[in-house]
């Protein structure tokens, strides 16, 4: 099979198509190339349009001469009519079964034609191929017209509800046209829609999570490598659920040692070395028991301190994949104490950082006065 230019309209069209599928006009045994100049026209032609080389070259049969030899006798006007008669008869019944057998032959022909294109409309997806089929064929088996046309309104309904859906521009309008229907034509157009649908949602979020979203939804999207760039560079910015959940737990595990006055409970959430602790720079681990000692007063049974649901949790990303995080966020603090007329309850603002290893590196807090 090849591809070549249709003779009629110049549309590309294959060598075995039963009809040009833009105009009409029947392709397969009705073309012929030209051996000289390659063009390709009508076989019915007598030559080539373009360089006029003869389609079917006649070669000159000699004939035989005959010499009329001298009639000698009358014997030729004698011959019986019976005889003459018998040979036109004859001659009839010969020319009437050329003709019988040429008519049953085209119909052979035309009959495979008319098959060879029932089945290339029933299936193709364009359906200028199955009108082309309706115009050409109007004495094909009333199944096979019933069939093509059937398959036509269908093809015809797809493009009404293809066009609705263009219109519509939504991704459920795509996802359900293609659900309706499976293996369309406008099947690739559709997808590559739903792509860049959910390609500008990601862009318009601008979170891991948008990017993540878009990366399970298409694998092998049309923006699957920029969509794993910008999530690597949101995830650079963007405080994730388990980092939260870390750093929480991390201050908790702060408080709840100094509400159990245990040391070194206390000492495993702080760096070795803090920038700042209660405005003290370069503070140790021991500065900060000592702050849980010196709050401890004489009148103080017991104390409870209590993290608020309020947390801000800023990243800043370091060298090697390694961040930052400034956090703040606030506690309550509950006291029980023997001396009924001082303070028993009190919440302050706590601002803090976090080192790559998790540990609090600045602590800070201001009381918020109630």
């Amino acid at each position: 099979m090849a591809i070549i230019k249709c003779p009629e309209c110049g549309r590309e069209v294959s060598d075995k198509a039963p009809v040009c599928p833009s105009c009409g006009v029947e392709i397969a045994g009705h073309i012929i190339t030209c051996p000289k100049c390659g063009t390709v026209y009508f076989n019915d032609l007598s030559s080539c349009p373009t360089c006029h080389t003869p389609t079917h070259p006649e070669t000159a049969q000699a004939q035989p001469s005959y010499q009329a030899e001298p009639v000698t006798s009358s014997s030729a006007d004698e011959k019986p009519a019976k005889k003459n008669t018998k040979v036109i008869i004859y001659s009839f019944l010969f020319a009437l079964v050329l003709v019988l057998g040429g008519i049953f032959v085209w119909y052979q022909a035309q009959g495979g034609k008319e098959e060879e294109a029932y089945t290339y409309a029933m299936t193709s997806e364009d359906p200028a191929v199955l009108q082309s089929y309706l115009t050409t064929y109007t004495n094909a088996p009333a199944e096979h017209r019933d069939s093509v046309s059937v398959r036509l309104e269908r093809l015809q309904l797809s493009d009404a509800e293809w066009r609705d859906a263009v219109v519509s521009g939504s991704k459920e309008a795509m996802e359900a046209y293609l659900k309706a229907h499976p293996g369309s034509l406008h099947q690739q157009e559709a997808l590559h829609r739903i792509d860049s649908i959910d390609w500008a949602i990601a862009q318009r979020l601008n979170t891991a999570e948008a990017y993540q979203a878009y990366a399970d939804a298409h694998a092998n999207g049309e923006h699957i490598d920029e969509a794993s760039e910008a999530m690597k560079d949101a995830q650079s910015k963007t405080v994730m659920p388990q980092e939260k959940d870390a750093i929480v737990t991390l201050f908790r595990h702060f408080f709840q040692s100094i509400n159990s006055k245990n040391e070194d409970g206390l000492k495993s959430t702080v760096a070795v070395f803090m920038d700042s602790f209660l405005g003290k720079t370069d503070a140790s681990p021991s500065d900060v028991v000592t702050f849980m000692k010196k709050i401890y007063k004489d009148d103080i049974t017991n104390m409870n301190w209590r993290l608020g649901n309020d947390f801000q949790i800023d990243k800043k990303p370091l060298d090697n994949d390694e961040y930052e995080y400034s956090v703040q966020f606030s506690v309550s603090q509950d006291i029980t104490r023997t001396d009924a007329s001082k303070e028993k309850h009190a919440k302050y603002l706590i601002k803090a950082k976090v080192d790559a290893n998790h540990l609090i590196s600045s602590f800070n807090m201001t009381k918020v006065l109630e």
